[in-house]
This record gives structure tokens, C-alpha cells and sequence, in this order.
């Protein structure tokens, strides 16, 4: 065995104005024990994301303990960075405090180009309910990022804040239409909110033909810094994997091919957004299927014995 797929854990409450489609870019974090919260996005009948969650018992996957009834996180007012939506992308523990990093986006005026900036949102309650850091995102386009930046990765190592973020470099007009161009970059903070960054590539297209990389789950254990992500060539995303010594310079490895997208069913066109945490002797990996998440979140799972072939 090395990764072995549970399935589809959680599918988005149709019933719900909010939640009418979509469980997007799972976003875990521990509540107690095996108990993880995991924050999601879903689109209203005007195709707006708003953030909520679920919580589950890593001990029994299949049981889903509770979830939101009312979003945590809704669009911004017109004309804000967030105004079109909102995701949440990577939480982090701080002083007593929960600290969500965000994504808020906008569409563009020719389909499909859009903008997107990164937000922060803080808990004060263990992650119930939030309020968002400001009006203003904490991270936005840049002349290292000029197109957009998004989908953060946060870590904190000590003192240091560490984040691995998607940047927007290119979008190019070809016959068959728009494309995007973006890979990974990489910032620094001494409290969460004030970021630097200087343009530094961690991960960048591995051939011409890779067209976008998307968000990184970065994962550091006994000295190695391990990162799952999405990768598109043109025919939807799949998963790509990567280790490094020091977090900035990656390399490239195989992936297990229990991660490629399922010959049929709700995985079968497309893998995305992949986050992994580490339970015990287990890391388990959150994950999106077809269209981005429209059927929900799926989970995998690799032993410590099979750690070399993940």
C-alpha cells in the first residue's frame, strides 16, 4: 500500500443558499486529538464563494461530526477585493488567535480573466466565526506578481512566518482563447500581516506546457519540507509532488500513481487543491475532483512505512 483513496467524505448542502454547488480548497486545521476542522468555499445562485466548514474524526473519516449552517466568511462589499467571493486557503494558530488566510477575487472583463488578492481573517473563538483583518488584502499584485497572487500557504517556524504562494505572471491569447500562466513564489513576515517578497520561484513550470501550478500544501517533517500541488497542461489539474531542504529550493519527485484521477466517478477528470496533515504514523490528504470540487472534499491516505513511495 502506499496512497489509498477513502472517497468522497463531504458533498456540499445544495439546500443552502450558499452552498449551492462547490466544497472547494479544503483547508484543515486541528481542533482536538484526530478532530479537524476543515474550511471550504461554495458558490451562491450568483456563483459567489463563501467560506464554511466541517468537522471530522480522522479515527472514523466516514462520519462527519458537524458543519457550519451559515458561512464564516461572506463577499466583501462591491467594489472590494473580495466582492465576487471569498476562500480559505490556510489557517494558522497564533496567541491564543486562529489566523485564516484568504483568498478574495473579482472577475475580469473578458471571461475568463480575474484577479485575485490575499486576505486574513482572525478568530478569537477557536475558529467559529471570524472577522475579516481590514478592508484591504494583505498581499496583492506587485511587479513580481503582476497578474494576481493567491492561494497561500502559511507556516510559522519560530519567529518566522513562511508563505508558499501562487503568482500570476502571464495570461496569453492563443486561438483556443485565454490562458493563464502561474507557479509558486515564496514570502516572509515577522508577525503574519506585513509580507516580503522578492520575486524568489520555488516551484515554476516544469515545460512549456504546464500552464498554471496551484496551491501548495507544504508539510515539514524530520528536517524535510515535503509540498503536494495542482498542476494543469491544458486538460484540468492533477497533483504534482516536491521536497526540499530549506523550503525555497524544491525538487521535483514522482508521485504515487494511487493519486492520479479515478477511471470513473467524482475524481475521474481531475485531482486539485490538495492539503495533507499529519495524524500519528499517517498523513492524510484533503483533496478537490472534477470541476474544481462541485461534488465535495475526498480523502487519502499513506502509512509511515510507505512514506518513501508518496
Amino acid at each position: 500500500m502506499r496512497w489509498r483513496k477513502l472517497g468522497l467524505i463531504f458533498r456540499p448542502d445544495t439546500s443552502k443558499a450558499w452552498m449551492r454547488s462547490h466544497a472547494s480548497l479544503p483547508c484543515p486545521i486541528l481542533i482536538d486529538r484526530s478532530v479537524y476542522r476543515v474550511y471550504f468555499a461554495s458558490r451562491d445562485g450568483q456563483n459567489r464563494s463563501h467560506v464554511g466548514f466541517f468537522d471530522l474524526d480522522l479515527e472514523q473519516p466516514e462520519c462527519i461530526l458537524g458543519a457550519s449552517r451559515v458561512p464564516v466568511l461572506e463577499p466583501g462589499p462591491l467594489g472590494h477585493y473580495d466582492d465576487h467571493g471569498v476562500y480559505a486557503a490556510s489557517a494558522v494558530r497564533h496567541s491564543g488567535s486562529v489566523y485564516l488566510y484568504t483568498i478574495g477575487w473579482n472577475p475580469g472583463a473578458r471571461k475568463p480573466l480575474f484577479y485575485s488578492s490575499i486576505g486574513l481573517a482572525i478568530s478569537d473563538d477557536g475558529g467559529e466565526t471570524f472577522r475579516k483583518h481590514g478592508r484591504a488584502p494583505i498581499m496583492a499584485r506587485s511587479d513580481h506578481d503582476p497578474c494576481l497572487v493567491t492561494s497561500p500557504m502559511v507556516l510559522k517556524e519560530g519567529d518566522r512566518w513562511r508563505m508558499w504562494y501562487v503568482s500570476g505572471h502571464a495570461w496569453e491569447e492563443t486561438e483556443a482563447g485565454l490562458h493563464s500562466r502561474y507557479h509558486i513564489k515564496y514570502a516572509e513576515s515577522d508577525d503574519g500581516i506585513h509580507w516580503h517578497r522578492n520575486g524568489t520561484v520555488c516551484i515554476d513550470h516544469a515545460d512549456s506546457n504546464e500552464r498554471n501550478i496551484g496551491r501548495t500544501c507544504v508539510l515539514r517533517e524530520e528536517g524535510i519540507y515535503h509540498a503536494w500541488f495542482s498542476s494543469d497542461r491544458g486538460d484540468g489539474y492533477r497533483l504534482g509532488y516536491a521536497r526540499s531542504r530549506d523550503g525555497v529550493k524544491w525538487v521535483r519527485q514522482a508521485l504515487s500513481p494511487e493519486l492520479e484521477p479515478s477511471g470513473s466517478g467524482w475524481d475521474s477528470r481531475g485531482m486539485a487543491y490538495p492539503f495533507v496533515v499529519r495524524h500519528y504514523d499517517q498523513w492524510f490528504m484533503f483533496y478537490n475532483g472534477n470541476d474544481y470540487g462541485r461534488d465535495g472534499i475526498g480523502l487519502a491516505v499513506c502509512a509511515r512505512t510507505e512514506r518513501e513511495e508518496c
